[in-house]
């Protein structure tokens, strides 16, 4: 069985350089600490990073974010060896999200019993911003008041610098969370995500201060060509000088000095582009909240959503009651 180590994965991704974000070893590491069980398998040329979280009764949920899978990747073989270490694990199912924008990927494995999924765990739509060209023609492309709120906060003195204060972050997630009504992880998630991605120059966190004090923080991370918003946490206080406009900024040119070519803000309603448009003034719910701020950094915007997620079921009576008793809060 072609199960590798953690050190033989990275190696194999050293051939795989622009894979996304969550199949990396440092994601895999992550999520170890937090009750998922990371399991890599390589076989030729392709290959793919399981995650395994425990269910009642020794069963468990398996799952492949972001797959680095390719439409190549078409091997009898590879899925079968992709079943035997789901079985082996005693998967009731298996989850698959494919690193694709479109259903492509859906169409050529479909009749790998594949169905298509009901739940994502990641957020299928986001808004991709286009990093490669200079920061003034990128600017040009914001919205005009998120480019003029832009511009204003440095007018008003608002500065950003990188930040390793988990603590103080921490503590900014617990302000934004109970003010915008989201769930945010431990204080323990935050600084291992810290520990594993900043080391390597894969993740920062920077902090838009005013006199000293601390307004609003980030965590960005990037892997190969693409940078990703993971977080974000703001106070309540001096908002009147736009610091997560300047930051958001700042976390661009962060990456675009990092070799990338594009920028997730990770995370829209998903909505198509119209339906978007047409209701981001008046609805504040889910994802409504941030999607008015995201939205002025695109100029042209680029909307994009991910393929469909996909199960392989192995246990279809357990499937059914996950799906009835679990998966509604996915």
């Amino acid at each position: 069985m072609p199960i590798i180590s953690l050190t033989d994965w990275n190696h194999f991704l050293a051939q795989h350089p622009n894979a996304h974000l969550l199949q990396t070893g440092e994601w895999g590491e992550l999520k170890s600490v937090f009750g998922w069980k990371p399991v890599r398998i390589v076989s030729g040329d392709i290959g793919v990073q399981i995650l395994f979280r425990k269910l009642p009764l020794g069963f468990t949920v398996a799952y492949i974010p972001k797959a680095v899978i390719s439409n190549q990747s078409s091997s009898d073989q590879f899925w079968k060896e992709i079943d035997s270490v789901c079985r082996k694990h005693h998967a009731v199912f298996l989850k698959l999200e494919p690193d694709s924008w479109d259903n492509q990927f859906i169409i050529l494995h479909a009749k790998r019993s594949f169905i298509i999924s009901k739940h994502n765990i990641q957020p299928p739509r986001t808004i991709i911003i286009d990093i490669r060209d200079t920061e003034e023609e990128i600017l040009a492309r914001m919205k005009p008041k998120t480019r003029y709120n832009t511009r204003l906060a440095k007018k008003k003195g608002v500065t950003v610098r990188a930040w390793d204060d988990i603590d103080s972050f921490h503590r900014m997630m617990l302000v934004t969370g109970r003010r915008d009504g989201f769930g945010i992880h431990s204080l323990e998630y935050y600084k291992r995500a810290y520990e594993l991605l900043h080391p390597k120059g894969l993740g920062e966190i920077l902090v838009a201060e005013y006199e000293g004090k601390p307004l609003a923080a980030l965590f960005v991370a990037r892997n190969g060509h693409r940078a990703y918003y993971l977080y974000g946490a703001s106070t309540d206080e001096e908002r009147n000088r736009m610091p997560t406009y300047l930051l958001q900024w700042e976390a661009m040119k962060w990456a675009k000095a990092r070799g990338c070519e594009e920028y997730d803000l990770w995370g829209v309603p998903d909505e198509d582009e119209a339906t978007l448009e047409a209701n981001f003034e008046t609805r504040h719910d889910g994802l409504w909240g941030v999607y008015r701020f995201k939205r002025g950094f695109g100029g042209a915007l680029r909307v994009k959503r991910a393929a469909q997620a996909m199960d392989r079921v192995y246990n279809p009576l357990l499937y059914w009651a996950y799906l009835k008793f679990v998966g509604n809060r996915e």
